[in-house]
C-alpha cells in the first residue's frame, strides 16, 4: 500500500519556511511522505547552511519522508537581482504556476506515490488553483495568526463600510474592531499598507485579494495557533481550524529542520550556562527587520544603560560597515556581561533557565516561541503582522511592553526604563506561564488543536 504523498509549498521567507517545515515533521511523524518546495533562491540557502552544519549537502530529511525540491519564482535570471517585494509578488504569479503544475507532473509519472494534496501558505493562493486544475486536494495554512486571515478575508466589508478605497489604503487613520473583543487594529498598520510605495500597496492589496478568493475552493484552512490564545477570533471565522502552537509539540527545534537562512551560533549556549537564572535580555529582530546605524546605536546603549546581561543577535546584513566597527567596540567594553552573536538556535535559547526576556519586533513564530517558554515580551515591531502580534502581547494578553517612539527613534533611556519594568513586575512573568501552559496542553492528547491536526490527517490519508 502507497504512503499518502504531500506537496507542501511555503511563502518565500524564512518566518512562512520554518512553520511548514514544522508542519511537514508533524505529518512524517503520522506516516505522510511529504515533497517540500521552496524556490530556487531558498533552496540553494537553505541547502549551503545544511552542509556547513554537517548535514551534507543531500536534499532529503527525516528517513527520506522529506524530499526538498525547488522551482524558480522567475528573478533568477535578471542581474540586478531585485527581490524586492512587489516585484517577487507580480513573478511569482506569472512564473511559479506553470513550474508547479510541471513539477507535480513529473513526480506523478516518476514515483509510485502520486502527490495527493497541496499544502499551500496562506499567501500561496495560486498553488491551491493549480491544486484545483490538477484535480487534487488543496488545503492551507496560515503561518500567523488568526487574527491576520480574519483581516484579509473581512476586505470586502472594509470596502463596504468605507474604511478602504479599490487600492486598500486607508480613508482615514482609525482603530477598528473586526468583532467585540478581538484585537483592536489600526488602519495605518494594515499589512498591505507597510510598503515602500502605493503602487507597490497596490499590487500586495490585490494579491491579498486574490488570494482570498483561492482559499474559497480549498478543502481545509489550517493555522499555526490555539483556542486559547484568540478565542474572539475563532469564533469570529469558524473555518480557520487552529494546529498549533507547532513549535510546542516535542523535539520541534527548527534549527535542525533543514528550513534555516542561516548557521546557528551555538557557542551562545554555553554562554547561557554561565549566566544567573532569569537574568538575561534576549534580543533578536527576526529575518527581514533592518535597523539604521542611529537606532542601532540607541538600542546598544539602551541595552548598556540598563545593567543587565544581554544576548544580542545581530544578522551578518547589519553587522557590517558603521554598524560592524561600533558593535566590536560595544561588544569588547560589555564583554563581561554580553554577547553579540549572527544568528541564534533560537527555541532552545528562550528555553533557557537564563532568559528573563525577549526584546522582539514580534513575528508570530517567534511570538509563539516566548510563549511556550513562558518568557515576558518587549515589543519592537518594524512591518507586516507585527504590530497586530505587539496587540496581544501587551493589550490582550499583558505578557509585555511597548515600547515608544519619539520622532520614529526609541531612545537609549526608553530601552533601558522598559527593560527595568519588565524585570521588576513579576506579573508579566505569571501571565506568561499561565499562556504557556494553556498553548503546551492544546498540542497535547486532548487538547484542540491536537484533535484538529489528527482529523486533518485523517483527511489526508482518506
Amino acid at each position: 500500500m502507497s504512503r499518502t504523498h504531500v506537496l507542501v509549498l511555503p511563502f518565500p521567507a524564512q518566518g512562512h519556511i520554518n512553520p511548514l517545515m514544522e508542519l511537514s515533521h508533524e505529518l512524517v511523524k503520522r506516516g505522510i511522505k511529504i515533497t517540500f518546495v521552496n524556490t530556487n533562491f531558498n533552496h540553494e540557502r537553505i541547502m549551503k547552511v545544511r552542509a556547513m552544519r554537517g548535514g551534507g549537502g543531500g536534499e532529503q530529511v527525516e528517513n527520506d519522508l522529506i524530499q526538498l525540491v525547488s522551482i524558480p519564482d522567475g528573478l533568477e535570471q535578471e542581474e540586478n537581482k531585485d527581490r524586492g517585494l512587489e516585484r517577487l509578488l507580480e513573478s511569482m504569479w506569472k512564473v511559479m504556476p506553470k513550474k508547479l503544475e510541471k513539477l507535480i507532473q513529473e513526480i506523478n509519472e516518476s514515483v509510485g506515490e502520486m502527490i495527493s494534496c497541496v499544502v499551500a501558505d496562506g499567501a500561496m493562493g495560486w498553488a491551491l488553483e493549480v491544486a484545483e486544475k490538477m484535480g487534487i486536494h488543496g488545503a492551507a495554512f496560515i503561518p500567523t495568526s488568526a487574527s491576520l486571515l480574519a483581516l484579509f478575508l473581512s476586505i470586502p466589508k472594509l470596502l463596504d463600510d468605507g474604511i478602504i478605497d479599490s487600492n486598500g489604503t486607508p480613508i482615514k487613520d482609525q482603530i477598528i474592531h473586526l468583532a467585540p473583543e478581538m484585537p483592536a487594529m489600526r488602519t495605518k498598520h494594515f499589512l498591505w499598507t507597510q510598503v515602500c510605495d502605493l503602487n507597490a500597496q497596490r499590487i500586495v492589496f490585490h494579491f491579498i485579494m486574490r488570494g482570498n478568493k483561492a482559499l474559497e475552493s480549498t478543502d481545509w484552512v489550517i493555522c499555526n495557533s490555539t483556542q486559547e490564545l484568540e478565542p474572539q477570533t475563532f469564533a469570529f471565522s469558524p473555518n480557520i481550524f487552529p494546529i498549533g502552537p507547532l513549535q510546542a509539540r516535542k523535539n520541534n527545534h527548527t534549527d535542525h529542520l533543514a528550513g534555516s537562512f542561516w548557521p546557528a551560533d551555538s557557542t551562545c549556549m554555553n554562554w547561557l550556562d554561565l549566566q544567573q537564572d532569569k537574568s538575561v535580555i534576549y534580543v533578536a529582530f527576526g529575518s527581514i527587520a533592518i535597523f539604521d546605524h542611529n537606532q542601532l546605536q540607541e538600542l546598544a546603549l539602551g541595552l548598556e544603560l540598563s545593567n543587565k546581561p544581554f544576548l544580542w543577535v545581530v544578522r551578518s546584513d547589519i553587522n557590517k560597515e558603521a554598524n560592524y566597527d561600533f558593535l566590536k567596540e560595544f561588544e569588547e567594553r560589555l564583554s563581561s556581561r554580553g554577547k553579540v552573536i549572527g544568528w541564534a538556535p533560537q527555541q532552545k535559547v528562550l528555553n533557557h533557565r537564563s532568559i528573563a526576556c525577549f526584546l522582539s519586533h514580534c513575528g508570530w513564530n517567534s511570538t509563539l516561541e516566548g510563549l511556550i517558554n513562558g518568557v515576558p515580551f518587549l515589543c519592537w515591531p518594524f512591518f507586516a503582522d507585527q504590530f497586530l502580534d505587539e496587540t496581544y502581547i501587551s493589550d490582550i494578553w499583558k505578557v509585555g511592553l511597548r515600547l515608544g517612539r519619539n520622532e520614529g527613534i526609541i531612545s537609549r533611556e526608553e530601552v533601558a526604563s522598559k527593560i527595568n519594568q519588565v524585570f521588576h513586575d513579576e506579573g508579566f512573568r505569571l501571565r506568561a506561564l499561565e499562556l504557556k501552559e494553556k498553548a503546551i496542553n492544546s498540542v497535547k492528547d486532548g487538547g484542540r488543536s491536537n484533535k484538529n491536526l489528527k482529523n486533518f490527517v485523517d483527511w489526508l490519508k482518506a
